[in-house]
């Protein structure tokens, strides 16, 4: 098939955006990421204005849909790279560019460190083992498929980079440990939960169509907004 490729080209984060069309024969089978690596694999490759295209930066891992690293906007949508195929370009036309909700490292590369930081800040770990089964086990294996793509953050119309909600990408993990931890342990994340996720939340569920892993985040949602607030706001 052919291709029309638009890329959001970006050389550092100091530097100014800039659009790079490329036009190719490539195979509808093939997914965005293996289009990427036969791109930056040809060092005579160049664009519609006679351009050299050069490397194109992106992060990638296992390939696999398992990371997450791969994520970036595809066709205007966050997707992941390596689970999304050429066949679905219509009219031949592909368009890539960054996640916009997080800060431009380099072309394809944004800086997702703050998902991290948001975790640290409501106190999403265990300080010691859990073991759960029935329900309870089911939802805590669902949530743990989480890969912190970012995906459900840049499709969220509550989240902002420097907002105090931090979104599907906190509460789903949250949703996990909050199910593990003790009674006399929850303190902490409870209290952060109420102030970073549940009074933030305007509750579109945009999230949840467009998770590559198809975790099922309304009921996550449901799920810890009880043990959190509910259940105490009614003892």
């Amino acid at each position: 098939m052919k291709l029309t490729i638009d890329i959001l080209r970006q050389k550092d984060s100091a530097s100014a955006p800039y659009k790079q069309t490329i036009e190719l024969d490539a195979r509808s089978d093939d997914t965005v990421a293996t289009l990427l690596n036969t791109i930056n694999a040809r060092d005579d490759l160049k664009d519609i204005n006679g351009e050299p295209v050069g490397t194109i930066h992106w992060q990638c891992s296992c390939l696999q849909k398992k990371c997450g690293a791969c994520a970036m906007r595809i066709n205007g949508d966050p997707a992941l790279a390596c689970d999304t195929k050429l066949s679905a370009c219509k009219r031949g036309k592909l368009s890539l560019e960054p996640l916009r909700k997080f800060p431009t490292v380099r072309d394809l590369i944004v800086d997702r460190s703050l998902m991290m930081d948001n975790l640290r800040t409501i106190h999403n770990w265990l300080e010691q083992s859990a073991h759960h089964t029935g329900k309870a086990a089911d939802l805590c294996y669902d949530a743990s498929r989480c890969i912190q793509c970012g995906c459900c953050l840049e499709v969220c119309p509550n989240f902002m980079p420097d907002g105090d909600f931090y979104g599907a990408a906190a509460f789903v993990p949250a949703s996990r440990i909050l199910s593990q931890l003790p009674k006399g342990k929850k303190y902490d994340l409870v209290k952060a939960y109420g102030k970073h996720i549940y009074s933030g939340c305007g509750k579109s569920l945009s999230c949840h169509d467009i998770c590559p892993v198809g975790i099922d985040i309304e009921h996550k949602l449901s799920n810890s907004n009880a043990v959190a607030v509910w259940k105490r706001l009614f003892k």
